[in-house]
């Protein structure tokens, strides 16, 4: 090789490191929020008064635009550059960041986040689109997915930790600085380092998908929190998933007559990429519903500071750092199928184990569940990533990557909804005969029921009565009946995860693939259904 070639090849070693470091980078701005804000949600209440419906709409607030939004970015990336829309993100993620900082109200608080999530929509398809883009080879690209997950898992380890410390400190709303500087910096180097790609596809925005599809995501997520709330068969709860139902089909439908559509249902012939999806979905599902509920139960049970609750779920979300060389290599030495089944089967095995959890459970029995729970959490993340985008050709990565995060963003929506509402429906249910027998008279029992009736599960962080052991009595009976619905909470979770491994191991297998499939040969009718768009 000649010295020019050399230089040539240095430089784009160094384009491609540097375009995997800020996609990375990127990723992990954009997950700073989900885990970090959930924990601050108790201090939070307390400050601006909010109530459980509204703290509810303060996490997916910043999910559903998320949600709703990755196919539109993904396909903005592909027809109008990838480092346009990434930077445009982060902007648009820095602007929400801003907002929560300076919000008066929980209503600004909501709107922030939605900025926020509509960044991060921008953010996710884009990161990965270019990581694919300067990674041709299936093994590097497999590699950096990885690094690009486990920054992700850094994000939601990491965003508890730090905001515990500032509001140990300071008050809530520097909770958002950290990740408005970071986006800032990111921001003003990806203007000069990042070089642009983008799709072969013709110029076309399906907007009729589009707006189906934020319809169908947004009025799913509303009803299940108003059912929950409300009651399942409440007016509001009822005609949202009703409209959903009907979005949803009215998408599909459009989507498959579309001469340009924004998610071709046909790719979902690849019996790869679907199950991908579909188990992308349940484990996010899963595990964020989960880490809601557990970020309540350590906060309204064991009344630990913001601080304290990230520091336990460290274990949970530290993993997908530590574990990722591991993962890369047993991915590659194995097959992606055959880890991400482990890791889903690790992972129900750790949700179902939070059925032995009492009102008193100490630390280090906690610790060693979520351990269980972040290690199967940390096989299972990465592979389905890598399937997902590895199932279909390279030009398709805007595709995959949209597609991929947002089966993500609507596990995630869904869980903190789904999860909120068991909780909120089996604390009240089993409250009464925990009140029945904690020695509390009529009186105090009817006003322990009034009070959580009226407030939510929120009310186990300032439930008070008359006397100091009235109040203990009351507060035990409350622990007792929220961890009867954390249990409830703990088999969804794990069912889903494993249904998700059955799935996976249909649609995906366990088998390893050739080192060098690039655009896999079982994939040929999808290049070419593809080709003909």
């Amino acid at each position: 090789m000649s010295a020019p070639q050399r230089s040539s090849s240095a430089l784009s070693l160094r384009h491609t490191n540097l375009t995997i470091l800020l996609a990375c980078l990127g990723v992990f701005t954009a997950y700073l929020p989900v885990v970090g804000v959930s924990v601050a949600l108790p201090v939070i209440q307390q400050a601006l008064d909010a109530s459980t419906v509204e703290l509810q709409w303060v996490a997916d607030a910043f999910i559903l635009p998320t949600a709703a939004l990755l196919l539109t970015f993904g396909m903005l990336g592909e027809l109008f550059g990838r480092k346009k829309v990434y930077v445009a993100g982060l902007g648009i993620f820095c602007v929400g960041s801003l907002l929560c900082l300076v919000a008066p109200n929980v209503l600004l608080v909501c709107v922030g986040q939605a900025f926020a999530g509509v960044g991060a929509a921008a953010l996710l398809p884009s990161s990965l689109a270019l990581i694919s883009h300067v990674c041709p080879d299936y093994r590097r690209r497999s590699r950096a997915i990885v690094a690009w997950t486990a920054s992700l898992g850094l994000g939601l380890a990491l965003g508890p930790i730090i905001n515990g410390v500032i509001v140990e400190h300071a008050s809530w709303r520097w909770i958002f600085f950290p990740a408005l500087v970071i986006g800032a910096v990111i921001v003003a180097v990806s203007m000069t380092a990042l070089k642009d790609s983008r799709g072969s596809r013709e110029p076309h925005l399906d907007i009729v998908g589009q707006i189906l599809a934020i319809v169908a995501i947004t009025t799913l997520v509303y009803g299940v929190i108003e059912g929950g709330s409300a009651g399942w068969t409440s007016t509001k709860a009822v005609v949202a998933l009703i409209a959903a139902a009907l979005a949803l089909a009215a998408f599909v439908l459009a989507e498959l007559r579309s001469s340009h559509p924004m998610l071709d249902m046909r790719l979902f012939a690849s019996k790869g990429f679907s199950g991908a999806a579909f188990v992308m979905a349940v484990a996010l599902f899963a595990q964020v519903g989960l880490v809601f509920a557990l970020s309540e139960y350590f906060g309204l049970v064991h009344h630990a500071s913001t601080l304290d609750i990230g520091i336990r779920l460290l274990a949970l979300n530290g993993f997908a750092v530590l574990l990722a060389p591991l993962v890369g290599r047993l991915m590659n030495r194995t097959s992606p199928g055959l880890v991400l089944v482990m890791g889903l089967v690790i992972s129900g095995i750790g949700a179902l184990c939070v059925c032995f959890f009492h009102a008193s459970t100490g630390t280090g029995t906690a610790a060693l569940v979520m351990g269980v729970l972040g290690i199967g959490i940390a096989l299972a993340l990465a592979p389905i990533t890598s399937i997902a985008i590895s199932s279909l050709p390279r030009h398709l990565a805007d595709t995959a990557g949209a597609s991929n995060s947002t089966m993500r963003q609507i596990g995630s929506a869904l869980g903190p909804a789904v999860f909120g509402a068991i909780l909120t429906d089996r604390t009240l249910a089993a409250l009464p005969e925990h009140l029945s027998t904690s020695g509390l008279n009529a009186a105090g029992q009817g006003q322990v029921e009034g009070v959580v009736s009226h407030v939510g599960i929120q009310a186990g962080a300032f439930l008070r009565l008359d006397t100091a052991p009235a109040t203990e009595q009351a507060l035990t009976a409350y622990g007792q009946s929220f961890t009867d619905a954390l249990h409830v909470c703990a088999v969804v979770s794990g069912v889903g995860m494993l249904v998700g491994a059955v799935v996976a191991i249909v649609t995906i297998g366990v088998r390893k693939r050739a080192a060098h499939d690039s655009a896999p040969a079982r994939q040929e009718a999808v290049t070419a259904v593809a080709d003909e768009g």
